[in-house]
């Protein structure tokens, strides 16, 4: 039987943990992009098969430490996830059902949103890196200040939102790698580099169809390293 978003709207969780500063692992992975990727990956089943983090739903967005909080990750799955599996006293966590948050998804109702996207385009170039309109090749560029804003627009509003503002706030840069202190190996790329970018504010609920599938698979480049992963709260 195919499962359907409206199935997995029934099932899906959002899991907050707050980080444990004196653990170890808990560092390693503020420290490291590619840490965090492996320890959210454990909270998925085993043998989802080729892309076991979409088969999982798992998306998660990193929330820096405030006056009152040590830094936080928020991550959602399509099933509660395996806490078991993260390392002793890498954090306390809590998980809670988003149904009821998804019943709520009517058109016309207000929400506050938060998102730390990628916010980035595919651009044709030439050999000297300046932008046309041709099929000799593609590179993808990071947005900013009102490109980034203009890119988050259209996001919203193909995921079944209208803004009514957004703020915006530089998260970070991070390029995976494996170890930052030894340099890449010949023929070795350190990976694609993704800039964050948070978008908070208020925005109306215009098709709770496609909002719904933007919530389930997140929104963006960089999926897997802490982009994409929009969160809903009333307004």
């Amino acid at each position: 039987m195919t499962t359907t978003p409206a199935m997995l709207a029934t099932t899906a969780t959002l899991t907050r943990i707050r980080l444990n500063r004196r653990s170890k692992e808990a560092r390693r992975d503020l420290a490291n992009t590619v840490s965090l990727h492996k320890s959210m990956m454990l909270l998925a089943p085993d043998h989802l098969g080729d892309n076991p983090r979409q088969h999982a739903g798992l998306l998660f967005r990193l929330e820096d430490a405030t006056d009152d909080t040590p830094p936080t990750l928020l991550i959602q799955s399509h099933q509660p996830p395996d806490l078991t599996r993260l390392p002793h006293h890498y954090g306390t966590a809590e998980t809670r059902p988003l149904h009821p948050m998804f019943q709520a998804l009517t058109p016309g109702r207000p929400v506050r949103y938060r998102i730390t996207a990628n916010a980035s385009a595919a651009r044709r170039v030439l050999d000297n890196h300046q932008p046309v309109d041709n099929k000799h090749g593609r590179k993808v560029i990071a947005l900013y200040g009102d490109d980034a804003l203009a890119w988050w627009q259209r996001r919203a509003h193909q995921a079944g939102l209208t803004l009514t503002n957004a703020d915006i706030t530089p998260a970070r840069i991070c390029r995976p790698r494996t170890r930052p202190h030894l340099a890449p190996e010949p023929g070795h790329h350190a990976g694609p580099l993704h800039v964050l970018t948070r978008f908070d504010g208020l925005a109306t609920i215009t098709d709770p169809d496609r909002l719904r599938h933007a919530l389930l698979t997140g929104i963006g480049r960089g999926k897997p390293y802490g982009a994409g992963l929009l969160t809903l709260a009333p307004a």
